[in-house]
């Protein structure tokens, strides 16, 4: 991949005298100018204002396109940086803000939000959740982002909580604890607004917990439904849970779902089971983990179910956005749900009623030799951990991972970040001690990470092929936005943050950020200019065409 030399550098030293970067100057905390409220028919149809991003993935299918097309293909090679705001606490930013009427609302580490003006990065107010100091987590002092409805924002907390806060104010409204802290639940995932409610999941799948996924009452806080991602005890699937190993089952829920509002289903990825890696401590399939989800967006109960990776023993959470669209499959348009799994294959599933169609690896995998048809894999034979250790592909870290995948409504394409990768997978026998990590094992790499192949790819999903690829060294942990400009941005290890041509893959513009880019771009609008946000490191910039 040959990188023009452009650098954050060179960008700051041009734009210096016009623009101030958002925190050289002390703002007094103020209340944000007025806005529209976010009405639950403004969500579901977000799409129509492009202008703004109005939720995590931007809309309830989560294909993160963008309607905007002032920044296309013929001129993203003049984007330039307007401002950048620095995330206070030095940690891995991997905060997706939001966007509405021109305020921007930004999560930092561990579990604080911030409003600022969208067009300037001039702060209004922050909210700073505080934090006990017996936190157990697996894997970064982390938030992804909010939700919205009416004039009120909800955020998860590292410390298992979910709250309300005043979009306009930064006050805090409700405040309600979802699972207990010490004994190694967790949030770091934005919420997902079904209606009058508030979807969100858990975290901590290292810690022997048992998954759920709840809603709450948007004005109350008060909890509408609760469904257990582990069945218990005379339920559907316990069986597949050998004795009392459900108890500790893990299939966390620790990424943002999907919601179709016409089928009143809320689609969501399930984590691993646990312990991780031991998986004689769980004989069976495993039920309800590294599976898709479709909930009843009223009630909570499971429509149905797709299971990608029964009874996994590799770490190969299926905790993937669900990308929804309607596309031409095989003569006829069916409704579809685009899955690329962090188990190294592809899946296009029928999003009513859970029917596998189609399904290919899209990384490189040396586990399944193919998939039934009902989407079920055929194993190779000795892929398991082993107490001395064996080979197997995808790693741990997977053919994907939770970094958001996109969808062009151009193309028809789905743009993925896959690794060509591998690694060692052993096992151990361990106890479960309620707080403490219960992994059973573990993996290690034999090679360095740039010895493996790491690339965006495009793909089709009526025919499963692979349309084009992008390299990328080092590897990619960035999720991916596309735009009606025939775009895709995204970002990778070393601190690029580029854009692609969304038919082709041709790099059309890019720029050294000067750290790791781990989180998702968006687009947006003010005052009929169009902007282009990422963060990396932890500072978000925030780009536009030169004036």
């Amino acid at each position: 991949m040959i990188r023009a030399t452009i650098t954050l550098g060179t960008v700051l030293l041009t734009v210096a005298t016009t623009q101030n970067l958002a925190q050289e100057q002390q703002f007094e905390t103020v209340m944000t100018p007025a806005f529209s409220p976010i009405t639950w028919e403004r969500l579901v149809n977000a799409e129509q204002e492009p202008e703004n991003w109005l939720m995590y993935s931007g809309t309830l299918d989560s294909q993160r396109y963008s309607a905007l097309d002032e920044i296309n293909t013929s001129n993203v090679s003049q984007l330039e940086m307007k401002w950048a705001y620095q995330i206070p606490v030095i940690d891995r930013a991997e905060t997706v803000p939001l966007v509405v009427d021109g305020i921007m609302f930004i999560t930092e580490a561990p579990s604080n939000v911030v409003a600022v003006d969208a067009q300037t990065g001039r702060q209004y107010w922050r909210y700073d959740h505080e934090m006990p100091d017996d936190l157990r987590i697996c894997c970064g002092r982390n938030n992804r982002g909010v939700a919205i409805l009416g004039e009120t924002l909800f955020m998860s907390t590292l410390d298992a909580h979910l709250v309300a806060i005043d979009a306009r104010t930064g006050n805090l409204l409700w405040d309600v604890e979802v699972a207990a802290h010490d004994s190694g639940y967790s949030k770091t995932a934005a919420p997902l607004i079904v209606k009058d409610k508030v979807v969100t999941g858990i975290a901590g799948g290292e810690f022997g917990i048992r998954g759920f996924i709840d809603a709450y009452d948007a004005a109350t806080g008060e909890l509408a439904w609760r469904t257990y991602t582990v069945p218990g005890e005379g339920e559907p699937g316990n069986d597949t849970w050998a004795g009392d190993s459900w108890k500790t089952g893990g299939a966390a829920t620790w990424i943002t779902g999907a919601y179709d509002a016409e089928l009143n289903q809320v689609y969501w990825g399930t984590g691993n089971p646990g312990p991780d890696w031991n998986g004689d401590a769980r004989l069976g399939d495993n039920l309800y983990s590294d599976s898709a989800l479709a909930l009843d967006g009223d009630t909570g109960e499971i429509v149905w179910h797709f299971q990608f990776t029964p009874h996994d023993v590799h770490d190969w959470d299926a905790i993937q956005v669900p990308i929804l669209a309607d596309i031409n499959f095989e003569g006829r348009e069916r409704k579809v749900m685009m899955w690329a799994n962090r188990n190294a294959w592809f899946y296009t599933i029928d999003r009513t009623n859970g029917q596998f169609l189609k399904g290919a690896p899209f990384a490189t995998q040396t586990w399944a030799q193919e998939l039934d048809v009902n989407g079920r894999p055929i194993r190779v034979p000795g892929m398991e951990p082993t107490y001395e250790g064996i080979m197997v592909s995808p790693p741990i870290t997977g053919g994907t991972n939770w970094y958001s995948a996109g969808f062009s409504k151009q193309t028809g394409l789905f743009y993925v970040t896959s690794f060509d990768g591998e690694q060692i997978f052993f096992k151990r026998d361990e106890d479960y001690e309620e707080g403490e990590r219960f992994t059973g094992g573990g993996g290690r790499y034999d090679q360095p990470m740039d010895a493996f192949h790491s690339s965006i790819r495009a793909i089709n999903p009526e025919t499963i092929e692979i349309e084009w690829e992008f390299p990328i060294m080092p590897r990619s942990s960035a999720g991916i936005t596309t735009t009606a400009g025939g775009l895709v941005f995204t970002g990778s290890a070393d601190g690029y943050f580029f854009a692609l041509d969304a038919a082709s893959g041709e790099e059309l513009w890019n720029i050294s950020l000067g750290a790791r880019v781990h989180a998702a771009p968006i687009s947006f609008e003010v005052e009929g200019k169009q902007y282009v946000s990422i963060a990396s490191g932890n500072v978000l910039y925030t780009f536009a065409l030169r004036d």
